[in-house]
């Protein structure tokens, strides 16, 4: 197996109790950094049932998500090298199938900033959420069609477009507690949400909920969900029970769980 359910590094220093990542029963286990920089660790699941459990403490400012609208978007052929692949189409961001329909809905909206929250916005409104509208295999073309889905198709739609508009955008995947949001809360679970290349730096939108957030917690990212799953398994599997769970702790600061 291999499981992508560690903090982003760009989280280490907020990170006050490690996500050590245990199994039971006790196996060997290895770690690497894959090609986007995310953790990642390597197990060889026994034969029969195996519990994976992660828990960390994190130190988070309390801020919401940054707003740049002067942000501008920039020429393709000034975009940094490491960039150009989040402009390409992936396995669920099909720029191919969608370019046509970007550029008849955005194709005269103000560049940078606010072509990116144009592309939010439509999508907020265009699909539905619901748990019983996902499914592994969705796609982003799929997603505009049937306009439904969950926060990894609200992130997947919105990154192709940007892509189809000329925006480098890359997937993100973490933990997005509902601190700060007036109840009634949601069941917790992980998050999708995605990034845009403007004005030099990655900048944070999340299509699905559409206004800025706080405690944000990154695990990985990726040119779409295929790159950052938080587990792949080699062999014949089943998946008994998923648990999810981030609260905010005495001392003011989240936390953030998974099992």
């Amino acid at each position: 197996m291999i499981l992508t359910l560690h903090i982003h590094f760009t989280r280490v220093s907020d990170i006050m109790t490690p996500d050590h990542l245990i199994t039971s029963p006790s196996i060997p286990m290895t770690a690497y950094r894959d090609a986007f920089g995310n953790w990642c660790s390597r197990i060889v699941a026994p034969q029969g049932e195996i519990r994976l459990t992660a828990d960390a403490v994190v130190n988070d400012r309390g801020a919401p998500d940054v707003v740049v609208a002067s942000a501008p978007q920039h020429p393709v052929q000034d975009l940094p090298a490491e960039t150009l692949v989040f402009l390409l189409g992936s396995r669920y961001c099909e720029t191919d199938l969608l370019s046509e329909v970007a550029w008849g809905l955005f194709g005269t909206s103000p560049t940078g900033w606010g072509r990116v929250q144009a592309i939010c916005d439509f999508v907020h409104h265009h699909l539905a959420f619901g748990y019983e509208h996902a499914r592994a295999t969705k796609t982003a073309w799929e997603a505009f069609n049937e306009r439904t889905g969950v926060c990894r198709d609200y992130a997947h739609l919105a990154m192709a477009f940007c892509r189809c508009m000329n925006s480098p955008a890359r997937y993100c995947t973490g933990y997005l507690s509902d601190i700060g949001t007036p109840p009634p809360y949601g069941p917790m679970d992980f998050a999708a949400w995605f990034e845009a290349y403007l004005g030099g730096q990655w900048y944070t939108f999340d299509a699905r909920n559409n206004v800025p957030r706080i405690g944000r917690v990154l695990i990985a990212q990726g040119r779409d969900a295929a790159d950052v799953a938080l587990s792949n398994t080699f062999g014949p599997n089943t998946l008994k029970s998923f648990k999810v769970w981030t609260d905010e702790v005495r001392d003011g600061f989240p936390a953030a769980h998974g099992r």
